[in-house]
């Protein structure tokens, strides 16, 4: 159930050129509890004093199930933008008001589909590092397959593109694709492919009897994916998609 609470900033770093990584605490010293792919809300307001509020996808990994003590969370730079204003030159130890967990973006466990295709662009790649934990249970009992196709300009927009390496070096039965768009990495490696993740999505041959999809990050995105995996014969009920759109 969503509850009203603030966090402390602990930690921060750089994960691109415009996207910071973020780590909280509850000021209250409470953990939270959420569900892998929920989101939560932070509240602040305008320089004229309006209220507004942005939504940010929980990236904490933690064991799938239990409440994490830090919450982390990944923020895009918007030009101009108030929440990058408050988010981006918050110091360490700045308090914020949030709200959450809040939305269905989740790994269910009716599902019951060999295989998983998970697209992201941009920081939409943020709930499938918090999903991980739940994946490698996924695909504990060797008879279900998880890919993940993740769309970036180039290299230095992976998003915590060494942590899904790391996890398919370590699980066979996941499969990372970083698909860059404008710029192949100078050492290509085996998973890469070239062009946007839509269009890579035809090498995985999608069916209807094998698959469930979920789709996050840019709306261009996920309505092309969207499309393309009903043309592959897709049922509305086993695509699963959210939508970030920047907001200022």
């Amino acid at each position: 159930m969503a509850e009203s609470f603030q966090l402390r900033l602990v930690d921060a770093y750089m994960l691109a050129p415009t996207v910071r990584h973020l780590v909280f605490e509850r000021v209250d010293g409470q953990p939270l509890a959420f569900q892998p792919g929920q989101f939560l809300q932070v509240h602040f307001h305008y320089d004229d004093g309006t209220p507004t509020k942005r939504s940010y996808s929980v990236g904490s990994v933690g064991d799938g199930a239990s409440p994490v003590q830090r919450i982390e969370i990944a923020v895009s730079y918007v030009e101009g933008g108030a929440a990058t204003k408050l988010l981006g030159e918050l110091p360490i130890g700045g308090v914020v008001d949030a709200s959450g967990p809040y939305g269905r973006f989740c790994l269910q466990e009716a599902d019951t589909h060999p295989r998983y295709l998970l697209l992201a662009t941009g920081t939409g790649v943020t709930p499938y590092r918090a999903m991980l934990p739940q994946i490698e249970k996924l695909l504990a009992g060797g008879d279900r397959e998880v890919v993940l196709l993740y769309g970036a300009r180039n290299e230095t927009e992976l998003l915590y593109g060494e942590e899904f390496e790391a996890f398919a070096q370590r699980h066979p039965g996941f499969r990372f694709h970083g698909c860059l768009s404008r710029e192949a990495r100078a050492v290509p490696r085996p998973g890469d492919r070239a062009g946007h993740v839509q269009n890579v999505l035809a090498e995985l041959g999608p069916s209807a009897e094998r698959d469930i999809a979920y789709l996050c990050g840019n709306p261009n995105m996920v309505d092309a994916a969207y499309a393309a995996l009903q043309e592959f014969g897709l049922p509305v009920r086993q695509i699963r998609r959210e939508k970030y759109i920047s907001s200022r």
